[in-house]
């Protein structure tokens, strides 16, 4: 089988990839019952030889792979991702770099918001996955030969794939698209996780300073303990009893009790770190509670009819530039600029900005109009 399980052969085969242009990276881990990622398995190709690694090896030692990943002079090339360079940045403190992801460069060459590799393959690899093993344990050992092969198949046809869609890129002029969308995958702050900064995806229907404060602390003893189990943080406690606790502040065991939510929580390991924390968010002064940006939606709400106009803008300019929507603006990115010519938001800057944003505010303001085409079949844009 094309699997190394010793740190001598996986040395060798990193050393020859030394002086490739790029490799194909993907990873299997399992993180269903965890918080961290546990990482199973490992494939790597180059332009001649592909293989599988095995971190669970007895005595493995993957240094030499991280020495490769670290290497900029190596263009790493991986299909959606994110969560694999996240477990290489847990690993090492480093992100890989640099990356082309093959998901984000479909997108800008108009095959859709985040195309499967399945399809991505097919269509510009001509190959068919075998796709038997996906939900496979890789955890268990030993690996068979079918999952080996299954597994290099992530990354022996990537090569092909990346090699359509470099030239895809080059060809329109839109490689530089990629930038920051690249910038972002490679930046430790997408996966530093700052636990007191965890409230914030709570989404809380509150502008109250206090009871963001707690929010704030409850959220951040729930990713502090999550880590230190190793547990999935809705393990540790639901979102929802998080916010509940939040908006009752209970002092006591008896008052999250009357917490049908929160109620779990009353007994076992947690109830005192539940109660620490709605004490020390109590305590906050009142200058360092959190705030929240005055122009939150729930707080200021996009105007519906702008809003729909905007979404029928972004559709007509991804059909006539050929990029995925999702890619050009966020539908935050459009609630967002419905509500402020000024929101900083990736839509309003750089390519996106002459793709769309610009645009966006002239449809606005009544600069810009929307239409059917004479055939009824297209939505066009005209100058009023």
């Amino acid at each position: 089988m094309s699997l190394l399980t010793d740190t001598a052969a996986l040395a060798a085969f990193c050393d020859r990839l030394k002086g490739a242009d790029f490799i194909t990276v993907d990873t299997e881990f399992m993180r269903e019952t965890t918080y961290w990622a546990k990482l199973c398995l490992v494939q790597v190709a180059g332009p001649d030889e592909a293989y599988c690694i095995d971190p669970l090896a007895p005595n493995m030692n993957l240094k030499p792979l991280y020495d490769l990943l670290a290497d900029r002079a190596v263009l790493k090339v991986f299909h959606a991702g994110r969560q694999d360079l996240e477990i290489f940045f847990n690993a090492t403190g480093e992100v890989p770099a640099p990356v082309f992801d093959t998901q984000i460069a479909a997108m800008v060459c108009g095959f859709g918001d985040q195309i499967g590799y399945e399809a991505l393959v097919s269509k510009l690899a001509g190959a068919n996955l075998d796709k038997s093993q996906r939900f496979t344990d890789w955890s268990q050992r030993p690996l068979t030969e079918r999952q080996v092969t299954y597994a290099l198949g992530d990354v022996t046809h990537l090569r092909k794939v990346y090699r359509a869609l470099r030239q895809r890129l080059e060809k329109s002029g839109r490689a530089s698209w990629l930038d920051e969308e690249d910038a972002v995958l490679t930046s430790p702050k997408t996966y530093t996780i700052e636990p007191l900064e965890m409230w914030r995806r709570l989404r809380a229907r509150t502008r109250a300073p206090r009871m963001l404060a707690v929010l704030r602390e409850l959220a951040a003893w729930r990713e502090i303990t999550a880590q230190s189990l190793d547990l999935p943080r809705q393990r540790v406690a639901k979102d929802d009893a998080i916010l509940e606790l939040a908006a009752n502040m209970p002092a006591t065991v008896d008052d999250i009790k009357r917490s049908r939510l929160a109620k779990p929580l009353a007994s076992g390991r947690y109830v005192e770190g539940v109660l620490a924390a709605v004490v020390k968010g109590r305590a906050v002064p009142d200058s360092e509670c959190p705030r929240l940006d005055r122009d939150d939606s729930w707080d200021n709400p996009a105007p519906r009819a702008v809003t729909e106009l905007l979404k029928l803008l972004l559709k007509a300019r991804s059909e006539t530039h050929d990029v995925a929507q999702k890619l050009i603006a966020s539908s935050d990115d459009v609630d967002a600029i419905a509500v402020s010519d000024t929101a900083d938001v990736p839509a309003l800057h750089g390519w996106r900005r002459e793709l769309f944003g610009e645009d966006a505010l002239r449809l606005k303001h009544g600069k810009l109009a929307i239409g059917l085409s004479a055939d009824g079949k297209h939505v066009e844009v005209f100058e009023r």
